[in-house]
């Protein structure tokens, strides 16, 4: 099915599916409109004419915010003075677009933009637009540019305009921002068919630097073009540049917010067993010794069946406690639910209050307490009323814990899958990778206590070629080649780790061996985390000594040509769920080259499990020493697998897009930190997913 436009008279007016050449939401060739993609659509967009490539990630934040990264490759451009000489120029630019006003029926929809607001400026453009519907089928657009999109037809100046690149990028042009010659532009967008839309505009981008350097013309300001979408993922364009171009692009897109099967491919749940009147009042079943037993094995079979796995079991006559591990559900509501339902058809009428704790990493996370007269009275009401009267808490403060089954310890997990790591941003090569075959293991030794590992095995790549240029700090993560030299089996981490419960809302960590690649050592974690609380906070102490470069059994000094490196790090670090999908991360300290400073993170989140987000480090590390990118910053993306098979899993794909692995802002990668550990099992995040409570 294709998305159509839709009516300009709906509350989320003025969406589109279509991307112009920036890669930004929008029916027009360069200039930007009003229009915003559909809430949660994460769009790739490659646009290309015989000057220039560009690849922009674009991803709907909220209805009325769009965020942008563009990486492109000029061909041709000039250097400035002092700067090195290329064949391409590689630039990195971002890019916010703020919906002020929804259309009206008379009111058009107004949007504020900042183009290129943190690179070297080359892109660099604010502006101001509106984007009119008439009819169902026609938009036109008008606006004011400043910087390139105020190069051709100015009428006016707010004031001085600096045009030169800046150094590394990186950093904020808020100097520049609404400021220097003001031009305007418009433009309409026809939807031809459901399939094709054509568009027309005027542009107020003279492409100076491009014409200055010979790598266009500009002979006229006007552009047109037409998309063809073949399907809701993927549309298609061609255009005319400025009289003298022809351009072509293509739009892959998907949204996080619609699973990619719909409805779950997953066995239904077992119904709940209501019990027969007065069966609740029989008690004989106290007086048979062997029946705790029983119960266990029919609860610990059923719960198999589930995907589930009892860990700890104690049963009362009135009373039943169970621990949980969940390998499979990444909705642990889900888990909940399915143990519920299966403790109503397997423990003796008698028992009427439950409690269903969940075991991550052999502590005991969070715990939810049910009645059962509740589960047989709501099984076909909605969700919210069982939600409404089910308790949770701690677990460390519902008593003592159930006695552990025989299959809780020792136990061993293992997985064995392909592997690709990947660079980019390189100068002389944008995207670098290795792909192998990697194992990885955990030994479950005892409650809390486990010894994991992982090796890797490269069968194609090309990461030892990455170039980094000179630093002025320890070489801490900028010699990232030398570990991607050898063709040989890697050790990517063998550690000991304990992981406990101190106290209640307390967890803690303890990590020593072969952390990561780069680094051996120690770590140490503590977390406070409240069931209930969306605010957590933690502290992280770590000991690192740097491994040698085959990443087998040996470490090397910790001194490097520009520097030696510390032996201790660590961060204080706060976590707040802001709601509304949106979740803050605020982490302090001392990184691994020795500058201190802090990293902020905002994520925006779905229930799903999607979360896009975006990070910036700032060190005592200035700009000129941090290097090319000024500071560290990035994008990441989490993607569940769940979304796309329709299969439950906990599996999940992590992918972070940031600049080649500088020294400044560098931090340890150690795995199993507390906070993603217990967070999905609390309070806050499972009532997000409680829908999913009786599927």
């Amino acid at each position: 099915m294709i998305t159509t436009w839709p009516l300009a008279t709906t509350a989320e007016n003025q969406t589109t599916v279509l991307t112009n050449s920036y890669g930004t939401p929008g029916g027009l060739i360069d200039m930007p409109t009003a229009e915003m993609a559909p809430l949660g659509q994460l769009s790739t967009t490659v646009d290309h004419y015989d000057g220039a490539t560009k690849t922009t990630l674009t991803f709907q934040v909220t209805n009325r915010l769009s965020a942008s990264f563009r990486y492109s490759a000029i061909y041709g451009l000039v250097p400035g003075p002092g700067r090195p000489a290329f064949n391409t120029y590689y630039d990195r630019s971002f890019d916010l677009s703020f919906r002020l006003v929804n259309e009206g029926q008379y009111m058009p929809a107004v949007n504020i933009g900042l183009q290129d607001l943190v690179g070297t400026g080359l892109f660099g453009g604010e502006y101001i637009v509106a984007t009119k519907s008439i009819g169902e089928r026609l938009r036109v657009s008008a606006g004011l540019g400043w910087g390139r999109l105020g190069s051709y037809g100015a009428f006016g100046s707010t004031g001085s305009r600096s045009t030169s690149l800046l150094g590394q990028g990186g950093i904020p042009t808020y100097d520049r921002w609404f400021r220097g010659d003001v031009a305007p532009f418009a433009g309409l967008s026809y939807q031809l068919t459901d399939r094709m839309n054509l568009s027309l505009e005027y542009s107020s981008d003279g492409y100076d630097r491009e014409v200055l350097d010979g790598i266009t013309d500009h002979d006229m300001p006007w552009n047109i073009g037409v998309d063809y979408q073949v399907s809701d993922a993927l549309n298609l364009g061609v255009y005319a540049l400025h009289g003298t171009e022809i351009g072509v692009n293509a739009t892959l897109a998907l949204n996080a917010r619609k699973p990619a099967v719909n409805g779950g491919a997953e066995t239904a749940p077992v119904p709940v067993a209501p019990r027969a009147a007065g069966a609740a009042r029989d008690l004989g079943w106290t007086t048979d010794p062997q029946r705790p037993a029983t119960v266990q094995a029919s609860v610990a079979q059923s719960l198999e069946t589930e995907g589930l796995r009892l860990h700890g079991f104690d049963l009362g006559p009135h009373r039943a406690h169970v621990m949980i591990r969940n390998p499979r559900y990444d909705m642990r509501a889900q888990a909940v639910g399915r143990t519920a339902r299966v403790l109503t058809r397997t423990l003796p009428a008698s028992v009427e209050v439950l409690t269903i704790t969940q075991v991550e990493k052999g502590m005991p996370v969070s715990s939810t307490t049910f009645r059962r007269s509740d589960l047989e009275r709501l099984e076909n009401a909605p969700a919210t009323e069982i939600l409404a009267v089910a308790g949770f808490n701690d677990p460390l403060a519902v008593g003592p814990r159930p006695a552990l089954v025989g299959e809780a310890y020792p136990r061993f997990d293992w997985t064995i899958g392909p592997f690709l790591n990947f660079s980019v941003f390189d100068p002389d090569n944008p995207v670098r990778a290795n792909g192998g075959i990697r194992f990885q293991g955990d030994y479950h030794i005892g409650r809390g206590l486990r010894a994991s590992g992982s090796v890797s095995y490269k069968l194609f790549g090309d990461l030892d070629k990455v170039t980094i240029g000179p630093s002025n700090l320890p070489r801490v993560r900028s010699n990232v080649a030398q570990y991607s030299l050898t063709d040989d089996p890697t050790l990517d981490y063998l550690t000991l780790a304990h992981y406990g419960r101190p106290a209640k809302d307390f967890y803690s960590r303890v990590t020593v061996g072969y952390l990561e690649k780069m680094y051996a050592g120690a770590s140490a974690e503590v977390l406070w985390k409240p069931v209930d609380s969306r605010l957590a906070l933690g502290a992280e102490v770590n000991y690192v000594v740097p491994r040698d470069f085959d990443q087998l059994f040996e470490t090397r000094t910790r001194n490097t040509a520009t520097g030696t490196i510390p032996e201790f790090n660590g961060h204080v670090s706060a976590y707040y769920d802001f709601g509304r999908g949106f979740h803050g991360r605020v982490d302090a300290g001392r990184y691994l080259a020795g500058d201190w400073g802090a990293t902020i993170a905002l994520d925006r989140e779905f229930a799903n499990g999607w979360r896009v987000g975006a990070y910036a480090t700032k060190t005592d590390v200035s700009s000129a020493t941090f290097g090319e990118g000024s500071f560290d910053k990035g994008i990441r993306i989490t993607i569940p697998l769940s979304w796309g098979t329709g299969t439950p899993t906990r599996t999940k794909t992590n992918t972070v897009i940031r600049s080649l692995s500088r020294d400044g802002g560098a931090r340890l990668r150690v795995n199993g930190r507390l906070y993603e550990t217990v967070r999905d099992t609390h309070e806050p995040e499972m009532t997000k997913t409680w829908g999913k409570f009786w599927r």
